[in-house]
């Protein structure tokens, strides 16, 4: 796989097809094979710029404590440059959103629309920031293995745990491979993120809001709160799907991203 020097970390990613750019960026603890159901159905007409996050999958950090999530914004308009893509589609999940929300707040002009799936454009509470921080020391204690086999089947709705188990496998895979040390300082920048809809609600550019039906961190609520206050985004809600909708339900999903695109966003 390709990767960049890109300040002053390696960074892997896929670069695939030809025409207007869509960047993919990936949720926690996931890692650029999540977007492989998106590959096949888009790679005939644009081109597929799907990063390893720094300190996730491939693209491997030094120790440190703290990765702030506009910090990986500035990685991705740095692999942007030297890819000499000016304008693109962003496309977040999870953490990913939040990342992508960062991307626009610094480089507007550089962004033709927003995908915004199953994420939050709030900063967190104070609970929640206090939760963030209570699961960067159990990332460090208890390493990626105990907690993906206590907690991935929040990831992912119900129906798609007991009845696809290819998803499972590859979600199980994703979440044991990350690096705990890594994956817990950015979830300490995570913490530290910045609430975006006041931000959100004066963008020109083309949005569009998924969630899955069974979302178990950002439910429908969620995203139908970020969706009323973007002015012109659409909301797409995914049936039988959880936090990973564009796995789960890849049918439905690309299905609404392909419309999305021919309709919405001039690149």
């Amino acid at each position: 796989m390709p990767s960049k020097k890109i300040r002053n970390l390696d960074l892997v990613y896929d670069d695939i097809g030809a025409g207007p750019a869509i960047v993919f960026v990936h949720g926690h603890p996931f890692n650029r094979s999540m977007w492989k159901e998106q590959v096949s159905v888009l790679q005939n007409n644009y081109r597929l710029i799907i990063p390893d996050l720094r300190g996730y999958g491939e693209s491997k950090i030094q120790r440190t404590e703290v990765v702030l999530l506009d910090e990986i914004a500035l990685d991705l308009c740095y692999l942007m440059d030297e890819l000499k893509i000016e304008r693109a589609l962003l496309v977040g999940l999870s953490m990913g959103g939040q990342i992508v929300m960062d991307f626009c707040r610094l480089f507007t002009n550089r962004v033709a629309g927003l995908v915004l799936a199953d994420t939050d454009a709030r900063a967190e509470t104070e609970e929640s920031y206090h939760k963030r921080l209570m699961l960067c020391e159990r990332f460090k204690k208890d390493g990626m293995k105990k907690f993906t086999d206590e907690e991935m089947h929040k990831f992912i709705s119900d129906f798609s745990y007991k009845n696809k188990p290819l998803v499972v496998n590859h979600l199980r895979s994703m979440m044991e491979s990350t690096d705990a040390m890594a994956a817990a300082a950015v979830q300490r920048g995570r913490a530290e993120r910045r609430d975006h809809i006041e931000f959100l609600s004066g963008v020109k550019i083309p949005v569009l809001v998924v969630v899955g039906t069974d979302d178990f961190f950002t439910p429908i609520s969620t995203a139908q709160f970020m969706s009323d206050r973007i002015h012109g985004a659409e909301l797409l809600i995914v049936d039988k799907a959880g936090h990973l909708p564009n796995i789960e339900q890849p049918e439905e999903f690309n299905k609404g991203l392909v419309d999305f695109i021919r309709r919405r966003v001039d690149f």
